[in-house]
């Protein structure tokens, strides 16, 4: 009963806070029990601005996870409690009630400011906010976090100068703002700006959140003192225990009480943090076990009450909405982003010039049989060899999915349905207009049915090997593996199509395991039986390759046959390669909804 009463949008929070919070893994090497945080403390309030500092591995980044109710870390176990408003809190009830932003920025280089904000808010808030509301609320972050005159500006990508980095932290905080909670959890949000960028990131939040009564927790590493002195509370980490949990202006006391003048032109928070320093000396580390102490034994008391928080439920965020949501962002972001599809759209054209000049014109001749097989394989293979440019864009994609999903927005499903989808009409064209130049050029089966089974074949091999990079970059989002795995795959399946070594030829083992799930080993025997199946060749000499008929004529179903392709199993090879596409896919759904990044 204690989730149900609170309107999203319109939450009536005034602390936050957790008591005796403790992770506790097990060391790899000694196999001893480990505490990354220790019996942690503390309360936020609405309208303020808390600190979470401390050196490397002191713990914040930790307890900033179990703060945002995400996992602490990989096999650790967690104690202690949180509540809000004084009462215990679930973590689905947590979720609607607060927003996390992430060190990283996870946004769309193609989309503009104001479409990143509008496809936050379809995401966010589904259909409970009539377009009005939305467009409202809109502009007070973009005016709030002083993104008004940008708002038609490009985020920008590598290639594509967009807004600075300043802004991108900005959009990344007002994005997460759009459902209106009533606490925000950021990781170090102004990594890698400078201190001018850093301030204003930090400048904005602050005046944001006191006009809204929003609490903000922040894990931040070491601000200038300028930017220090924008927070209210201060809680200070050394080793995963407390050693300062209080006001912020308190802090310079705090360090006299401990008989610790702070120099001259020094800050007392860079002071500070040299002081919880756990390498920092024998006198220091006393001190720090001193202050340690002291600060666990003064912990903030906390109040207990049993204020209720209540929820509605979230009935108007359904995973169909956010498929048709996805489905358009994603369609904006692969006519603009040229790294999408149009590269890949240039690179095969130039493909088809390549493949037809070079196998130009060929004859219906015994000579010509293997230059055409040659032809097919080529045109196959490296069709989707080439898929291995999708990387980048899937990358972006899958990193945007990952903090989207970690904020309960949409789950693998809808994702993995809009990325399907978009792709069809481009990687159509794309089939199509490779073999209006290649196909023609090369002489293949000069008829309109072999021409458009041709495209079909190539369709299919384009939808598999785009399925395939999805996989393997939902396994490995990072940009040079996922390259070079998908290189690598493209190559086995390379290996084993029947081309290299034809079927009767190829070892048992390659055969049996791989050949038989080879998405190109179908679409190469399509093609061949497309070419071979009804085609005769002229054979101009006594000695031929093949067996003839009694007009001197080679019956392209012999070719098949040295290549151990049978003709006739059109419905079944369709079949596979689709089956083979749909696999791939639904284990991408999988891999996405097991691999939890936090």
């Amino acid at each position: 009963m204690a989730d149900k009463n609170l309107e999203l949008g319109h939450p009536a929070v005034s602390e936050y806070s957790w008591k005796d919070v403790s992770v506790t893994v097990l060391d790899r090497h000694t196999k001893q029990k480990r505490l990354l945080i220790d019996n942690i403390t503390g309360y936020a309030t609405a309208g303020e601005l808390l600190a979470l500092m401390g050196p490397s591995g002191s713990g914040k980044t930790t307890l900033l996870n179990v703060l945002a109710h995400r996992e602490a870390t990989k096999g650790g176990h967690l104690s202690g409690s949180t509540y809000v408003n004084h009462a215990p809190i679930s973590k689905a009830a947590f979720r609607h009630l607060s927003a996390f932003v992430e060190q990283e920025d996870a946004l769309i280089g193609s989309l503009t400011v104001d479409e990143t904000m509008e496809f936050a808010a379809k995401l966010s808030l589904g259909r409970s906010v009539s377009k009005t509301e939305r467009k409202m609320r809109i502009e007070e972050l973009l005016t709030s976090f002083g993104l008004e005159n940008q708002k038609h500006a490009l985020v920008g990508s590598a290639l594509r100068k967009g807004i600075s980095g300043g802004q991108k932290r900005r959009l990344s905080v007002a994005a997460q703002l759009i459902g209106k909670p009533s606490i925000l959890l950021l990781d170090e949000p102004t990594s890698g700006l400078d201190s001018v960028a850093s301030f204003e990131v930090i400048k904005f939040i602050k005046d944001f959140a006191q006009t809204h009564g929003l609490i903000v927790v922040v894990s931040i590493h070491q601000p200038s003192n300028k930017t220090f002195e924008l927070f209210d509370k201060l809680l200070l980490l050394a080793d995963g225990k407390t050693c300062y949990n209080g006001e912020r202006s308190e802090l310079l006391p705090w360090l006299a009480d401990l008989n610790l003048n702070v120099p001259q032109h020094v800050s007392p928070i860079e002071f500070a943090l040299d002081l919880v320093n756990s390498d920092f000396g024998s006198t220091h580390a006393r001190l720090l076990q001193e202050a340690c102490c002291n600060a666990a034994q003064t912990a903030p008391r906390l109040k207990k009450g049993s204020d209720s928080i209540y929820l509605p439920n979230e009935t108007s965020r359904s995973a169909w909405h956010a498929t048709l949501v996805l489905l358009q962002r994603s369609w904006i972001k692969s006519y603009r982003d040229i790294v999408a599809y149009w590269i890949r759209v240039v690179m095969y054209a130039a493909l088809g010039v390549l493949m037809g000049t070079v196998w130009l014109r060929l004859p219906a001749e015994e000579q010509s049989i293997q230059p055409f097989i040659s032809a097919i394989f080529f045109g196959g293979a490296f069709m989707s060899f080439m898929a291995v440019a999708y990387v980048p864009a899937v990358i972006e994609d899958i990193t945007a999915y990952q903090h989207e999903h970690a904020n309960g927005l949409y789950g693998p499903v809808p994702f993995v349905i809009s990325n399907s989808l978009i792709g069809i009409p481009y990687l159509f064209g794309i089939a199509l207009l490779f073999s209006m130049i290649a196909y023609w050029l090369s002489n293949l089966v000069p008829t309109a049915h072999s021409f458009g089974l041709f495209v079909m074949w190539l369709f299919l091999d384009l939808l598999a090997a785009e399925a395939m990079v999805l996989l393997l970059s939902s396994l490995f989002p990072i940009f040079v593996v996922a390259l070079a795995l998908s290189a690598f795959a493209n190559g086995l399946w390379m290996c084993v199509s029947g081309f290299l070594v034809p079927l009767p030829q190829l070892n048992v083992f390659w055969k049996y395991v791989f050949h038989y799930i080879d998405y190109q080993a179908y679409v190469f025997q399509g093609m061949m039986a497309n070419e071979f199946g009804n085609r005769f060749y002229k054979c101009s000499s006594a000695a031929c390759s093949f067996p003839t008929n009694a007009r001197g004529m080679i019956d392209g179903e012999e070719v098949l046959r040295r290549y151990g392709i049978a003709d006739g199993r059109f419905g079944l090879r369709i079949g596979i390669v689709v089956a083979i596409t749909v696999v791939l896919r639904l284990l991408s759904v999988v891999v996405l909804y097991l691999r939890k990044s936090h």
